[in-house]
């Protein structure tokens, strides 16, 4: 059974950058869909972006577009979140996801395998 662990949150300034990794072990995610998602005090978890198994296609939400890029590694086992201008409404707890197997899909239900989450927190 794969397991999805992040890293690399933590405290930053509105306009600064943050670069959150996702690193799976006892597997891998080669092949599959990935995706990010956050969710912050007393909201659902919600899409952030996901990159399909080739690397080359993505997709984000609007609330991140041109601000965030995801990219992938998969000789490494690792996707990463290039987190730019950051702002505080982006700060949550931010999830790397693997999608159920031939998914490009943005919806929660898509993916069954889930890391423990990191703390992102963007200070005004």
């Amino acid at each position: 059974q794969v397991q999805l662990a992040e890293s690399g949150g933590g405290l930053v300034q509105a306009g600064g950058s943050l670069r959150l990794s996702c690193a799976a072990s006892k597997g891998t995610f080669s092949g599959y869909t990935m995706g990010w998602f956050r969710q912050a005090p007393g909201k659902e978890r919600a899409f952030v972006a996901i990159i399909d198994w080739s690397g080359r296609i993505t997709h984000y939400a609007d609330s991140v577009k041109g601000r965030f890029t995801i990219s992938s590694d998969n000789a490494k086992n690792a996707v990463y979140l290039q987190m730019n201008s950051v702002q505080p409404e982006d700060t949550a707890v931010y999830y790397c996801a693997r999608a159920r197997a031939s998914s490009y899909s943005s919806s929660l239900r898509n993916y069954d395998t889930w890391g423990q989450g990191t703390q992102v927190t963007v200070s005004s």
